[in-house]
């Protein structure tokens, strides 16, 4: 299992675990983190926006160029941490990633 240490829009904090191979929305969106996914993981919206913090984001492989068109898009955008959480696949390495949720657009 992953530890994730998440703030909702409400700003409380929150650890959840994922199963590592999953991605990081499903295990956001079935704790009701405030991650929309309205298309289901399809890199198609951006309603998972997640930001990734400090040196976590670093340990992501890069942002594929539909993810990086997506949260270019939001008003919320940070160059430096903005991912959709549909694009993160948990891994042993991640265990213990912190993210907050992004505002809603």
């Amino acid at each position: 299992m992953v530890a994730i240490h998440v703030t909702n829009r409400a700003g409380q904090a929150h650890t959840l675990q994922g199963q590592s191979g999953s991605n990081l929305m499903e295990v956001l969106r079935d704790a009701n983190m405030d991650v929309e996914a309205i298309c289901g993981g399809c890199c198609s919206c951006a309603t998972c926006h997640v930001f990734i913090e400090g040196a976590w984001a670093a340990k992501l492989p890069p942002r594929s160029p539909d993810e990086q068109e997506l949260v270019e898009e939001t008003e919320s955008y940070r160059p430096d941490a903005s991912r959709l959480s549909c694009q993160v696949k948990l891994t042993d390495a991640l265990d213990g990633l912190t993210v907050t949720v992004a505002p809603e657009e």
